[in-house]
């Protein structure tokens, strides 16, 4: 679907991508993660050509790619109905008379805003103007939809509701571009994943691959006086929650040295229990920072 080669992009003497190279295929979820300022707005708005002003190569599988752009900016206007802004857009690409009403509609029932359409958008929530803002970019029917950061500062209603349309568009076999610094929506959503940092792909690769490679699982335990002596020597200790984290490549046999301490010691934990690894783990182990709002 698209090969991005070696693109470099500065503002002013600040560089804001270097050397970022990546494959996405056809009809999968690719996430692109990182912190804010992490260069991910700027790599989408290249691939969507909003930034022509770059260094390096974007090239797409065929000519007749369409693409639906949803910016992290909400590009509505807010003064008049869902249904104008969604007309607006659908004559930006070509949509007209009795092509153009039952686009809308579809739209509208797409987004969940059927019985608002005559609403202004002004009366809406954050939620439903991220909705509407999503059905300007699906007007034409793209086979690309590029969607930065689209549940920021949204209900959760809203949320599972944009998650529902972004499995209906993997069904239909579209491509979708996931920019997020939530990384438990990349996990739910996206087939592959880029992690981007500073400006720069630190690691990329299916998600089942990247957790299986660079994730450690842990253990957990809380409890009064539950941990042993030298349970260190398993893997790195740190507290959380009231209890310790013990990252280990050998989780079974922390868990086995807890257990036998807290029978000898007429001990019985709150909790023991076995870690799943997480895509924000292997993110911190790659980069050495978290994740920032």
């Amino acid at each position: 679907m698209l090969t991005i080669n070696n693109i470099d992009k500065y503002y002013a003497d600040d560089q804001a991508l270097s050397n970022v190279s990546l494959n996405i295929p056809a009809g999968t979820c690719y996430g692109l993660v990182g912190p804010n300022g992490a260069g991910k707005s700027t790599l989408i708005k290249i691939i969507a050509s909003v930034i022509k002003d770059f260094d390096g190569e974007v090239h797409f599988s065929h000519n007749k790619l369409r693409i639906g752009y949803v910016p992290q900016e909400i590009a509505l206007e807010e003064t008049v109905s869902a249904r104008d802004n969604l007309n607006f857009f659908g004559k930006l690409y070509g949509l007209l008379g009795t092509a153009l009403k039952r686009r809308t509609d579809e739209v509208l029932s797409e987004v969940g805003l059927t019985e608002r359409g005559k609403d202004k958008v002004q009366t809406f929530s954050g939620g439903m103007k991220r909705r509407l803002n999503i059905g300007c970019a699906i007007m034409h029917k793209p086979n690309l939809i590029i969607m930065d950061e689209p549940t920021v500062g949204i209900d959760p209603q809203s949320r599972r509701y944009i998650f529902q349309m972004i499995e209906q568009f993997k069904q239909g076999g579209r491509t979708i571009i996931y920019a997020s610094h939530y990384m438990e929506e990349i996990e739910q959503l996206c087939n592959e994943a880029a992690f981007m940092d500073q400006g720069k792909i630190v690691k990329n690769g299916s998600i089942d691959r990247l957790l299986q490679k660079h994730a450690v699982p842990s253990v957990y335990v809380k409890g009064e006086n539950c941990l042993p002596e030298g349970i260190g020597q398993c893997g790195s200790v740190m507290n959380m929650s009231g209890g310790h984290l013990i990252t280990t490549n050998d989780p079974l046999e922390a868990m086995e040295n807890i257990l036998t301490f807290c029978r000898k010691s007429n001990l019985e934990p709150d909790r023991l229990e076995l870690v799943k690894p997480r895509l924000e783990d292997v993110f911190f182990s790659l980069t050495g920072s978290q994740l920032r709002d």
